[in-house]
């Protein structure tokens, strides 16, 4: 019994948990009493609901921005999300066949987003290697002329860069769900007269599901709640949701401070609910 209480993991990792919970209990009490307006450097102590209350019924300056951001948050996370598994789920199939097919997929994670995003910027944008390379072929008369793909309205350069690197991610949950599995699963399609297309809908696709589902709703979580790409690529309006709380706080009138905090905590509550639902597939 003395041995069992000695080694138990968890009290192996109780300095490393009792860190981790202080620090993120204290980020949270603190963002919380500065969403509530209790931001004691100006004197404010009185604990209010009204940076909410201006998000949720479009008023203030936050409140204006606050729901054309969501929604276009929304849009980038989803579209980016599910283009990324769609290509991910061929991807996977097309490399499980062979190791060195996934040497690719391995290298591309080893960039962080925000150099994937400024290569993307370099190379995309109107002043951009691809601009300048089609004006020097006589495509098109300047630069200028060039689509607009980055630091668009539609969030099209987000959009890409998040595809360009969660579909590596993704794909290799896909191998690595397809690589565990025996072959006698597709024989037996074959042998039962399944094409190619029928043993993907009817054998592959249920095979790695549950794998990509999950997969997928951390990706969706990721890209929800991150800055550097957003505020790299995107455009003053509309903003998404990170970039629009980092405004308000970084604001030289700390009042508006309560408006990116509780910006802030809406995208935790979101993540944190997308992160859940995560979990739940994997367990099933």
């Amino acid at each position: 019994m003395r041995d069992r209480l000695i080694f138990s993991p968890w009290l192996a990792l109780a300095p490393a948990l009792t860190l981790i919970v202080l620090l993120l209990g204290a980020g949270l009490i603190y963002g919380v009493a500065q969403s509530l307006g209790v931001i004691t450097v100006i004197g404010q102590s009185t604990p209010s609901l009204e940076a909410y209350r201006n998000l949720f019924t479009g008023q203030g300056m936050a409140g204006r921005e606050f729901w054309g951001s969501l929604g276009f948050s929304l849009w980038v996370s989803l579209t980016a999300t599910g283009i990324s598994a769609f290509l991910a789920l061929l991807v996977g199939v097309w490399a499980s066949k062979s190791p060195r097919d996934t040497l690719a997929l391995n290298s591309n994670l080893a960039f962080p987003h925000l150099v994937w995003a400024v290569g993307l910027l370099l190379l995309l944008s109107q002043s951009g290697l691809l601009a300048r390379w089609a004006a020097s072929l006589g495509l098109i008369s300047l630069p200028a002329e060039f689509p607009v793909l980055v630091r668009d309205k539609y969030g099209l350069g987000i959009i890409l860069s998040y595809i360009g690197k969660e579909v590596p991610f993704l794909s290799l949950l896909v191998i690595s769900v397809l690589r565990t599995q025996p072959e006698g699963y597709n024989l037996v399609a074959e042998n039962l007269g399944a094409n190619r297309w029928q043993g993907l809908r009817f054998v592959t696709l249920p095979l790695v599901l549950p794998a990509l589902l999950s997969g997928a709703l951390l990706a969706f979580a990721f890209i929800f709640s991150s800055y550097e790409v957003p505020a790299l690529l995107g455009v003053n309006y509309p903003r998404m949701l990170p970039v629009l709380a980092l405004r308000f706080f970084s604001d030289p009138d700390l009042r508006a401070r309560a408006d990116g905090m509780a910006i802030s905590l809406v995208i935790t509550l979101i993540t944190l609910f997308v992160a859940w639902l995560s979990l739940r597939k994997s367990e099933q």
